[in-house]
């Protein structure tokens, strides 16, 4: 048969964009080192990104698409991540259960399951798999200084900074070492996802915690130069990034490719890059305050809006904007990212500070404007301000909103940095050196491969 002799590994994401894109990307290198993959969604996502594939046809017979339910209802709401995480760790271990039994009992030797690779965000994948005596291997999806705050959660109870159901006891900066951020306490990633989700998300963590010693390899979307000091405390975390979206991998949402020949006609360097994620939602007041600061630019704009952007209509743009900005601005629903950012056109990124993103605009020499909105992405945002010192912050008012002025003020004062433009494009030697033959991020990855075949 086609497959025969390919072990199966079982790819298993977090049910989010930013988790499920990178872990894709992992599992077309890994066909690429001759491995099957079957890829395992919960069936809300499975829908949507078999709807939005665009799979290498070099790849087809060797990534399977399969899907397990999460324990929610058809329409409940998936942005809940407490109530989904809650859902998934008592319903999810069954199914995955019954799907590894059933495959492992095919005839076709091709079905059986080798190997689990497992987001760590989902723990208890790798202890299913430890129970059946199936190979494991976890996969960080973030940055190392997340998880080395995550694993410190004994201690930052210890020490009275935590209460031991997450609820913060005592606000103040922590700093774990010179090569990580200093971080405020208030933005601990279990705090940053409304109310309702601080218990199960934190206890998810502590779970986590646990299970990460079930894996016998265990890798990152990172390398060394970005977070020196992590590799120290954490040994066995190996990083194998840059991982960077390619045109083969499959999203939520349908990309609209032509945003690269819009691409194409505009000045070197002349285009900000706008895009906020899979999560973030902005209300129509900081939405009008966004397009205005693009319009005030006076520069050419590429906008992601996603379907959800917005609390309301993401279609209501201020009086006359639309008219206003027909020859210099470019609004799409999803885009193709890692091109856009690789395009000559780009002079710069307005981010949600998202770790796969921020990867991307590293990796591809784009000053940063940053702009987080929940959980990891405050950390990033003082990686890329403060450490590596590759972008601006923006900040809001006393009411809580990013205004116009600001916006442009920041661009303005992003695009006549000389330093910042330096660094970013140093970075980028140093990430692409990294997947090189012989940089670090590369062996890396070849002693994982050979590892676990």
């Amino acid at each position: 048969m086609l497959n025969m002799g390919r072990p199966n590994i079982l790819v298993i994401p977090f049910p989010a964009q930013g988790h499920v894109m990178p872990l894709m990307e992992l599992s077309h290198i890994l066909v690429d080192r001759g491995f099957k993959i079957t890829f395992l969604n919960t069936e809300f996502n499975h829908d949507r990104v078999v709807a939005a594939a665009r799979l290498d046809k070099n790849d087809e017979g060797f990534i399977r698409m399969m899907s397990i339910p999460d324990g929610l209802d058809v329409g409940e709401d998936r942005t809940n991540l407490g109530k989904l995480s809650d859902m998934m760790k008592d319903v999810m271990p069954v199914y995955l259960k019954d799907l590894i039994t059933k495959l492992n009992a095919s005839k076709n030797v091709d079905d059986r399951i080798t190997c689990v690779l497992a987001d760590v965000s989902m723990g208890w994948t790798l202890e299913v798999a430890s129970k059946m005596n199936i190979r494991r291997a976890g996969f960080f999806p973030a940055a190392g200084g997340l998880l080395a705050m995550t694993l410190h959660v004994p201690k930052l109870i210890e020490a009275g900074i935590i209460r031991p159901d997450g609820t913060l006891n005592k606000s103040q900066m922590i700093k774990l070492s010179p090569t990580i951020p200093a971080f405020n306490a208030d933005n601990f990633v279990w705090l940053c996802m409304g109310e309702s989700a601080i218990k199960p998300i934190f206890n998810l963590i502590v779970r986590n915690n646990e299970a990460v010693n079930l894996a016998e390899y265990f890798i990152c979307n990172s390398f060394y130069e970005l977070e020196p000091s992590i590799f120290k405390m954490i040994p066995n975390l190996k990083p194998i990034g840059p991982l960077l979206a390619s045109s083969r991998l499959a999203n939520f949402w349908s990309e609209d490719s032509t945003c690269l020949s819009w691409l194409d006609e505009q000045p070197a360097r002349s285009v900000i890059y706008v895009a906020f994620g899979s999560f973030t939602v902005f209300n129509k007041q900081q939405f009008d305050e966004l397009a205005i600061g693009l319009e005030l630019s006076g520069k050419p704009f590429l906008w992601v809006v996603r379907p959800d952007l917005t609390e309301g209509p993401n279609d209501v743009y201020p009086d006359g904007f639309e008219k206003r900005v027909a020859g210099r601005g470019r609004m799409v629903g999803w885009a193709p990212q890692r091109e856009v950012l690789a395009h000559p056109s780009i002079a710069c990124f307005v981010t949600h500070c998202g770790w796969n993103s921020t990867m991307e605009g590293v990796s591809t020499g784009v000053p940063l404007l940053t702009w987080p909105y929940f959980a990891d992405q405050f950390l990033n945002q003082s990686y890329i301000c403060d450490i590596w010192k590759v972008g601006l912050r923006l900040k809001d008012d006393d009411n809580g909103i990013i205004s116009r002025d600001e916006i442009k003020k920041k661009v303005d004062g992003l695009l006549e940095d000389k330093g910042i433009k330096a660094r970013v494009l140093k970075l980028k030697e140093i990430a692409i050196n990294n997947v090189s033959k012989s940089g670090a991020s590369f062996k890396n990855f070849e002693d994982f491969v050979n590892g676990i075949k």
